[in-house]
């Protein structure tokens, strides 16, 4: 790994970018249609675009993998913040899979700030002798992006400039996805704005896009909002991975990604740390392997948890009964596992992955560390045992602002 300082647009870092959050993250299951009715019905994602993977199999394997139409959904206004893409047909047709059978991840994905970032990452990247399956600017999404994998086969993403998703619930139109980047641009590129203005001198419709309407009727008061659920998801992440070697894959995420150390934590005598990209206690979390046994975890992948962040204590309360009054089912794990946060519960989803449903996490400060152990609140595990309102916390309320209405 290279040592020189680099000047990022008049700062010096140790890596040409700076990843500033976590922007969207997919899982592989059995049928996308079907994980949707609790993503989209009882969560509440909304599809905004899809992705056939038909194309991209062997012909004489297609009717062998079942489903092949992905899903991208978001909760906010950025293109997709959740993607859900069917197992058997990503396989197929994705040869990486083929050495790593137990990859039910299919992105873990970062975003900078600058096309120049990603650009210049993708060359230091390269440099150090990283691994990147691909590069360039893919459709739907739109984003520039390069994806460096990780020493357990994990595909990382880092990008820059998601489509974004307006009061109409448009995406960009199919007619627009024409023009395909399998390399990164020379710079300077020409500003979004201008593509759009190309496209309509060629006479596309701008507003022939995908909207799929999996809202339902609404009967619940969320903060004044008449909304399908009693709750919002406002943010998506931590997620929390298992590694065969946490000393391999810390060097990965701190070293090659840039993402520093908030905390490390003992379970059942295991070594856990915790990774952060912003201000946010941490975004990801890095497991051994060996836990996974002690844990017994419904799905034996290498994804531990995936978070979605809700707007409010009462949310909380609220989602966690919502979702068990529709036949959800909920997992117990040691605290430890969500260091940094107070209240949470985990789902189980169709394919058995755990869905952390939480709405506080510990903020850090300037001299980057984390409120220590012993002043954390003791607060009940089980949500049954929770009260009916808390305290203020100096974290109440505190990261990453959710833009925009509610829906």
């Amino acid at each position: 790994m290279t040592t020189d300082k680099i000047n990022v647009d008049g700062t010096l870092l140790d890596r040409p970018f700076r990843i500033k959050r976590l922007g969207h993250f997919g899982i592989n299951v059995r049928s996308p249609n079907e994980s949707m009715d609790f993503y989209g019905r009882l969560l509440g994602f909304e599809i905004s675009d899809h992705l056939d993977f038909a194309s991209r199999i062997p012909e004489p394997l297609r009717s062998e993998v079942g489903p092949t139409i992905g899903l991208f959904t978001r909760h906010g206004t950025d293109h997709h913040s959740f993607v859900l893409f069917p197992k058997e047909a990503v396989s197929k047709a994705n040869p990486h899979y083929k050495d790593h059978p137990d990859l039910s991840i299919n992105q873990i994905t970062w975003q900078v700030s600058t096309l120049r970032e990603v650009v210049n990452g993708h060359d230091w990247v390269e440099k150090n002798k990283i691994k990147i399956l691909r590069a360039g600017r893919d459709t739907p999404g739109s984003n520039w992006h390069f994806y460096p994998v990780d020493p357990d086969g994990h595909i990382n993403e880092l990008y820059y400039g998601i489509e974004q998703i307006g009061w109409s619930g448009l995406s960009k139109s199919a007619e627009m996805h024409t023009i395909k980047h399998l390399k990164p641009p020379e710079l300077p590129h020409p500003s979004e704005f201008s593509e759009v203005s190309h496209a309509l001198e060629q006479g596309i419709d701008i507003h022939a896009g995908w909207r799929k309407d999996v809202h339902g009727p609404e009967t619940f008061d969320v903060g004044g909002v008449l909304l399908a659920r009693p709750f919002k998801v406002t943010r998506v992440g931590p997620l929390r991975i298992f590694v065969e070697d946490l000393e391999e894959a810390l060097q990965f995420y701190t070293q090659t990604m840039g993402l520093r150390v908030s905390e490390e934590v003992m379970v059942h005598q295991h070594r856990c740390v915790f990774l952060r990209a912003n201000t946010e206690h941490h975004s990801i979390a890095l497991y051994p392997r060996a836990l996974a046994k002690d844990l017994k975890l419904p799905n034996p992948s290498s994804l531990l948890s995936f978070a979605v962040q809700v707007g409010s204590y009462q949310q909380l309360l609220d989602a966690v009964a919502h979702l068990k009054a529709h036949g959800v089912k909920f997992m117990e794990l040691p605290r430890e596992i969500s260091s940094g946060i107070a209240h949470h519960a985990f789902a189980i989803d169709p394919d058995g992955f755990l869905i952390e449903l939480y709405w506080e996490m510990e903020q850090i400060g300037w001299d980057g560390k984390p409120r220590p152990a012993h002043l954390r609140e003791n607060f009940p595990t089980h949500p049954m045992d929770w009260p009916t309102h808390i305290e203020q916390s100096s974290d109440a309320y505190g990261g990453e602002v959710f833009l925009g209405p509610l829906n």
